[in-house]
């Protein structure tokens, strides 16, 4: 906000300085023209600097528009014959200014405000001295006021011209390497340099029409045509490049029937992404995560359609699909990819690729946050039908039993034997039904806490089983998402360690470190090749820690035991 207010300040107090100094120089209404003109330079240089503040490019036009707000300002009032000594300082460094960044520094650093390669490093800091000697020199060591056949200082005079010639070498270079680039971008871009290319000639051209006046051939054309192309001939080039070949992405068109023109930018990188975040935050449904997503590309880069493709063939499409795709970029981690349609204008450039790249890192989290939540809707799912199961099979077929037998007892009139066998199958359901819901949700858990729950689980291990904590821990409650999660991920590791791994031995440890809750799991059982054996269950519970910011490793070799390690990042 405060560099668009900045901008903004730029912009007002260059656009004032050249219409004061213009006026007061040379007066109105002949000058109206020339002023108009003029003002093309400090516009684009606001329009710039405020739809991208992060790219140099709008603040370089600004500044040299100060200079030229400030060159005429100062040539105005000097001639006005107020505080001339002040004035002419005022005028020559301005103009130098302004000379120096549109000779140098806009064909330089067109059209994203980066030098072309790192070979040119040291060209702005050769050019900033030159434009400072050169406008300084000529302020210092310029002519005389009181007697102008008399230089003030002329060593001082001496390096101002010196500076002014380096600055034309420097200049003749830079205008060979914006050839060299024009010839060699890519055909969207190409159009862009063109009008670069002939503005800097332009600009050229008018300087050659003043130094034409210097030497005597001085006619009322050749002052309007030299001013004209110097002060214009650059912003002029930078229109024609924004409304033909959409410079920097700004589009300019036009709203309603009576011809309002409107200008408009592609959002920025950082633009797509703050929307997009917000975007995600408000979708909680992983396919339409997707949609958002494809969406945000589709209209970040102007597409006629956009396609989010996942690892497993699942594909979301912005938009109506027509052809095979111009671009493609894979997301990280071979999550997927993203696919891009033709552009609704013109062609794809490196830029939108940049933009594109960019974007796959959400979209590389989104997919991967959409995999997650379908994992888990289905690992509940299949919780859901495993319990319905449990439940079906044996305790409700215990009641039945049960049911059955006080029934037949009540009918026959059953001895103590009888009673004594409902007794003890009544105790059995009641065990499984403790059992049962231990699975679910540990009474344990909830009452002692994570260090509680898990030696109670361990207690009833046919294996020499160990727990180890520290005083603190067993002390610390957690959410019920981190100890549930903690408290299953140890009990499917035993369990696994029983039933697969034949272990005869157990030890497990819960540790609170450094911001982590981490519970260890080891066996002295036979191990297994992590990449040829199925682990669903604790695939389950890897999602489950993943959703809580954690993650769950497995350290296994055949014949060597296994080593189960899990955690969570909790407060401190």
């Amino acid at each position: 906000m405060r560099s668009r207010l900045v901008a903004g300040l730029l912009a007002v107090a260059s656009a004032a300085g050249i219409t004061v100094g213009t006026s007061v120089e040379y007066g109105l209404p002949a000058m109206v023209p020339f002023i108009l003109v003029a003002l093309i330079l400090p516009a684009v240089g606001w329009l710039l600097a405020y739809r991208r503040p992060e790219i140099r490019y709008g603040w370089v036009l600004l500044a040299a528009a100060l200079g030229l707000g400030a060159g005429m300002l100062g040539t105005g009032l000097r001639g006005a014959g107020a505080f001339p000594e002040l004035f002419a300082y005022v005028q020559s460094i301005g103009l130098a200014l302004f000379y120096g960044l549109t000779w140098i520094f806009v064909p330089l650093l067109f059209p994203d405000g980066r030098l072309p390669s790192r070979r040119w490093r040291a060209v702005p800091w050769i050019a900033g001295v030159a434009i400072a000697a050169h406008g300084i020199g000529t302020a210092v060591g310029g002519v005389d006021l009181a007697n102008p056949t008399v230089l003030k200082n002329p060593v001082a005079a001496f390096v101002g011209g010196t500076g002014q010639a380096v600055t034309w070498i420097i200049a003749a270079i830079v205008f060979c390497g914006l050839v060299v680039r024009w010839r060699r971008s890519e055909r969207a871009e190409r159009g862009q340099y063109a009008c670069m290319v002939a503005g800097v000639a332009a600009t050229a051209a008018g300087g050659v029409l003043t130094l034409l006046m210097i030497f005597g051939l001085y006619t009322p054309f050749l002052v309007g045509a030299a001013g004209m192309a110097l002060v214009g001939s650059l912003p002029a080039a930078m229109v024609v490049a924004i409304v033909r070949h959409r410079l920097l992405d700004i589009r300019i068109g036009v709203r309603g029937s009576r011809l309002h023109l409107v200008f408009d930018v592609r959002p920025t990188v950082g633009e797509v992404l703050s929307d997009l975040g917000t975007a995600l935050e408000d979708t909680p449904e992983p396919v339409e995560q997707l949609g958002r997503l494809a969406a945000a590309v589709r209209d970040g880069l102007e597409l006629e359609w956009a396609a989010v493709t996942l690892a497993d063939g699942t594909r979301v499409v912005a938009g109506q699909a027509q052809g095979p795709a111009v671009l493609t970029v894979p997301v990280r981690g071979g999550l997927g990819h993203i696919e891009c349609g033709p552009r609704d204008a013109g062609r794809l450039t490196t830029q939108d690729r940049r933009l594109l790249e960019a974007l796959a890192v959400p979209a590389g989290l989104a997919i991967q946050s959409a995999g997650l939540v379908t994992r888990l809707v289905n690992a509940q799912e299949a919780e859901r039908r495993r319990i319905e199961r449990n439940i079906h099979d044996g305790v409700q077929q215990q009641l039945v039993a049960l049911i059955a037998g006080i029934e037949l007892a009540r009918a026959t009139g059953a001895g103590a034997d009888l009673l004594a066998q409902l007794r003890e199958q009544a105790r059995q359901t009641l065990a499984d039904l403790r059992e049962l819901a231990a699975g679910i949700h540990p009474s344990s858990l909830s009452q002692g806490g994570l260090v509680e729950a898990v030696e109670e689980r361990c207690s009833r291990l046919p294996v020499r089983t160990t727990v180890s904590s520290s005083p603190a821990l067993r002390s610390r409650r957690f959410t019920d998402e981190i100890e549930g999660a903690m408290y299953f991920t140890v009990s499917e590791a035993v369990a696994n360690a029983l039933k697969h791994a034949k272990a005869t031995t157990i030890e497990v440890r819960l540790t609170l470190a450094d911001g982590r809750l981490t519970a260890a799991v080891a066996d002295d059982g036979k191990g297994f090749d992590p990449s040829h054996t199925p682990r669903r269950g604790l695939a389950t519970l890897s999602d489950r820690l993943d959703a809580l910011g954690g993650g769950l490793g497995i350290d296994t070799e055949q014949g060597k035991g296994t080593r189960v390690n899990a955690w969570v990042p909790v407060d401190e």
